[in-house]
C-alpha cells in the first residue's frame, strides 16, 4: 500500500470516529481527534478557537444532543495540501422519521510525527433543500 493510499485509509477512519462518536454522544471520543490548535465552526456559525473552546462547547451540546434518528458521515473527496495536509470534504446526514437532513462539512487535517491524522480546521455546513 503506497502512503496516500494509507494515509486516505487512516483519514477515513477519522471521520468514521467522528460518526460513531457523535452517534454515542461520546463528548471525549470526539474531542481526542482534534489538534489542540485546532479550529471549529459549527453548522450555525459559531466559531470555536482551540481545543478548551471546542471541548467546552461539545461537553454541553452533544451528550444531550436531541436528533431521533441516526447520523451518518462519509467521506466524498480528500484533497493532499501537502503530505501532512488534507482537506477533506465530507457528507453528513442526520437520517429521522420527518426527513433527512444534511451537512457539508470540510475538515482540514494535519498528520502528526506518529503518522496519526488530526482534524486542524473545521467548517459544518448545513445543506439547504431549496
Amino acid at each position: 500500500m503506497n502512503t496516500e493510499t494509507a494515509d486516505i485509509k487512516a483519514i477515513e477512519q477519522v471521520v468514521a470516529t467522528v460518526e460513531r462518536t457523535q452517534r454515542a454522544r461520546d463528548a471525549e471520543g470526539f474531542l481526542a481527534l482534534f489538534h489542540p490548535d485546532a479550529l471549529w465552526t459549527t453548522g450555525h456559525g459559531k466559531v470555536l478557537i482551540g481545543l478548551d473552546a471546542i471541548a467546552e462547547f461539545t461537553r454541553a451540546v452533544l451528550p444531550t444532543a436531541n436528533w431521533d434518528g441516526e447520523v451518518t458521515y462519509e467521506v466524498v473527496h480528500t484533497q493532499f495540501l501537502r503530505p501532512d495536509v488534507a482537506a477533506v470534504k465530507v457528507r453528513q446526514v442526520y437520517h429521522s422519521a420527518e426527513g433527512d437532513t444534511e451537512g457539508a462539512p470540510l475538515y482540514v487535517m494535519t498528520k502528526q510525527d506518529d503518522e496519526t491524522w488530526l482534524l486542524h480546521a473545521c467548517q459544518n455546513t448545513e445543506v439547504r433543500a431549496d
